[in-house]
């Protein structure tokens, strides 16, 4: 017997949003993913090469070849039934928003390893927020010079780009105080001032 058809993920509808842009090849569609939803939305890239293929079996989408050069290439694009399970989904409510990231789990588990090797996480941590601030000043640049590919989108686009930026600056600035914190730390075995470390949370709280 056959297994049954999987159903749509947020991954799935994420294809369709774009699919409801415009037509696609898979490259074309990793190359968006990466361009603006990999930031809230990490999946590997062999999902996404392999979901078109999925809602095309289920009729969300369509595919045709088409040449490029000499080579022929599969481009993909929303059906009727697929803009139905689109603007269904939208009305939905969200699941819940959670943060992920390995270098936490690993500062969680830290009295297993040394400083050292917090102070090393928090640095390389530190390297990718900052390379992330690089690849979205670039596209901002794009927007500020009028040369962002869908104008009709800019204010939806915005709109989650300046939470991210704000993510993404709010996290690096954090590594920095972080990486102060730990360099004050004698070890990761013990706290090194309980009365210092409630002053902190007493702040955060006091922030909200």
């Amino acid at each position: 017997m056959s297994s049954p058809p999987r159903g749509l993920t947020t991954t799935s509808y994420a294809i369709l949003g774009l699919l409801a842009i415009r037509p696609w090849s898979t490259y074309e569609l990793a190359t968006q993913m990466r361009r603006n939803l990999h930031y809230f939305w990490p999946r590997a890239e062999s999902n996404i090469y392999a979901e078109p293929k999925r809602l095309l079996e289920g009729g969300f989408a369509t595919a045709a070849s088409e040449p490029v050069g000499r080579r022929r290439r599969t481009v993909y694009a929303i059906t009727q039934k697929g803009r139905r399970a689109l603007e269904r989904w939208i009305t939905e409510p969200a699941g819940e928003s959670r943060l992920e990231s390995e270098t936490l789990v690993k500062l969680m588990f830290a009295t297993h390893g040394s400083k050292s090797d917090v102070l090393a996480h928090l640095q390389r941590l530190r390297s990718e927020l900052e390379t992330k601030q690089r690849e979205l000043q670039t596209i901002f640049g794009e927007y500020l010079a009028g040369a962002d590919p869908f104008p009709e989108r800019v204010h939806v686009n915005v709109l989650c780009y300046r939470l991210i930026w704000d993510l993404t600056a709010t996290a690096a600035a954090w590594t920095l105080w972080a990486v102060d914190e730990v360099e004050r730390w004698p070890g990761v075995a013990e706290p090194p001032d309980r009365r210092q470390l409630m002053k902190v949370l007493e702040a955060a709280a006091a922030a909200t």
